[in-house]
């Protein structure tokens, strides 16, 4: 306890030693003591006595806050921090501290525990981005409000491994009268990084230190989509009938907030959202996309058909604009960006083209709605085969695409793929049905050949006639497309490939802009692509503002 306001050369002074002594001792009550003189150091009582931006000392004092909250907050073992009311000692007396819960509520989802990623080694990602500011940066774990796992409106689309990045910031009452009295009073509030980067304080707005690289490499370092990658491709999984209202496939890393633009990203084959990382990392970090757009994620069984897999995606997007803005209240979430890597780019054309009866036309001459087929037959093939462009999907980028077909499927893959793809059971029995059903008919049986399920790679053949359709199928008008195209080392592009896909097969006639990157068939993690697609969401961005 003081006698007289202390000088802020005392504060700092005291911070530093009361920062230096628990290091050595490994004292609590010196780490929140160190937190406490740096907070009466950076945001005196009298604003006037505040350091002035040119201190050298200003950003030590942020470090000291924000390192000796940490450290005095943290369990025994350390392994998170632990943000709950008490009442904790100090040298000099005692800091009574309240939480502010309102910030634990993240969608309808609570968070409930809190990891330091100041110190955290991160791995996965190729560009760790940090905002300096005041608070603790950390990663937050979430569960459901009601205890049981169930979703709402808000959460349903939430993947089950989000972490939220979060920021802490105790908030010190009277803090020259505390020091003089030794009874610390203080509120201890949360911000969530997807929604707050400044916190208000006597009027001013002061940036809170950020770290959402950390804990987006924290949510995906133990992530089960890694073990989905290949076994999604090889075992199918069309989902009930009631996909449509479910939207099932499309997952979110942060609740829908309306005003922001969605971002689809859909992944190739034997792929999964992981493969976005570094993308998301990079778009969400940029300061001038950050909190004007949200990335979605389609995941699916990439060894199923393209009809049905778009299907899946159609159905899910279409879900998602109906449940969260029956009304269309919110204009961004109908300028929608999708984004597709390889196979997952024919599938984004897919929501972009109007079908006709160009597609049942590769099936069969005789009319769907002649044949005697089961009703969930005839739903599945009405909805994977006739379609119209959505609506609300005005621009689309392909990267890596294999629009006229994949090399590497016409060689090595279409044998392994029949062996080692499952289809789902109803796509079995739906494959079944429709051929007896063909049988059945006398103009149909007298066609030269019966309809056989194929898989995704046998779509991606260049000879194959749904993928000859597609290419040939315009986009609808009012949307704005973009390649991305990937080749690999330094001759002319147009005899070049990644790999995988050709250059003359990822080159669509038509498009907005066509990029080319030096790079492998995964260009999607490629820093040459991330700039050519913030350029193109920025236009996106501008077209927004001029609406």
């Amino acid at each position: 306890m003081y006698e007289e306001e202390p000088s802020p050369d005392r504060l700092f002074a005291l911070s530093e030693l009361s920062f230096s002594h628990a290091l050595d001792a490994d004292d609590r009550a010196y780490f929140l003591a160190a937190a406490v003189y740096a907070y009466a150091y950076l945001l005196p009582d009298h604003p006037q006595a505040r350091p002035e931006p040119t201190d050298p000392r200003l950003r030590l004092a942020v470090d000291l806050y924000n390192r000796g909250l940490t450290r005095g907050l943290q369990s025994a073992d350390e392994s998170e921090v632990v943000l709950k009311p008490g009442l904790y000692e100090l040298p000099f007396g005692t800091l009574g501290i309240k939480v502010d819960r309102s910030g634990f509520a993240w969608g309808d989802l609570v968070l409930t525990r809190f990891v330091s990623v100041a110190d955290l080694q991160i791995r996965g990602l190729r560009n760790r981005h940090r905002r300096p500011g005041i608070g603790i940066p950390l990663a937050a774990r979430s569960t459901r409000t009601d205890g049981r796992g169930n979703s709402s409106e808000s959460s349903r689309w939430l993947s089950q491994d989000a972490t939220v990045a979060v920021t802490a910031f105790l908030r010190i009452d009277d803090v020259y009268d505390a020091l003089l009295t030794g009874e610390v009073t203080a509120q201890l509030e949360v911000y969530a990084a997807d929604r707050y980067d400044t916190v208000e304080i006597d009027g001013e707005s002061v940036p809170l230190e950020l770290d959402v690289s950390a804990a987006l490499a924290y949510s995906i370092a133990d992530s089960a989509l890694w073990d989905f990658e290949l076994a999604g491709f090889r075992l199918g999984d069309l989902g009930p009938s009631s996909t449509r209202e479910s939207g099932r496939g499309l997952l979110m890393i942060a609740p829908y907030q309306p005003g922001r633009v969605p971002v689809v990203f859909v992944h190739g084959t034997a792929s999964s959202p992981l493969r976005w990382a570094n993308m998301t990392n990079d778009l969400i970090n940029d300061s001038l996309l950050r909190g004007r757009l949200q990335p979605w994620y389609f995941i699916y069984n990439s060894g199923n058909p393209l009809a049905l897999s778009a299907s899946r995606l159609r159905q899910a997007l279409q879900s998602v604009v109906t449940k969260l803005d029956p009304d269309g209240n919110d204009p961004a979430l109908r300028r929608m960006v999708v984004i597709g890597h390889s196979q997952g780019g024919l599938l984004t054309k897919m929501m972009v083209i109007d079908s006709g009866d160009r597609f049942w036309d590769l099936v069969s001459s005789v009319p769907l709605d002649r044949l005697e087929v089961q009703d969930e037959t005839r739903e599945i093939l009405e909805e994977a085969l006739f379609f119209e462009a959505l609506p609300f999907v005005s621009r689309v980028v392909f990267i890596a695409t294999p629009h006229r077909g994949s090399f590497a499927a016409e060689r090595r893959l279409v044998g392994l793929a029949n062996r080692l793809v499952r289809f789902p059971s109803r796509v079995v029995e739906m494959g079944d049905d429709l051929v007896d059903a063909l049988r059945r008919d006398p103009e149909a049986a007298a066609e030269r050949s019966l309809p056989r399920v194929p898989t995704s790679v046998e779509n991606m053949r260049a000879s194959n006639p749904l993928l000859q359709t597609l290419v040939a199928t315009p986009i609808a008008d009012g949307v704005k497309a973009h390649s991305i195209i990937a080749v690999t080392g330094d001759g002319p592009v147009e005899e070049s490939d990644d790999g995988v896909v050709a250059f003359e097969s990822a080159y669509l006639e038509g498009v907005e802009s066509v990029a080319v990157v030096r790079s492998g068939h995964s260009a999607q993690q490629h820093p040459d692509t991330v700039a050519e697609v913030r350029r193109i969401l920025l236009l996106q961005l501008d077209d927004e503002s001029d609406n």
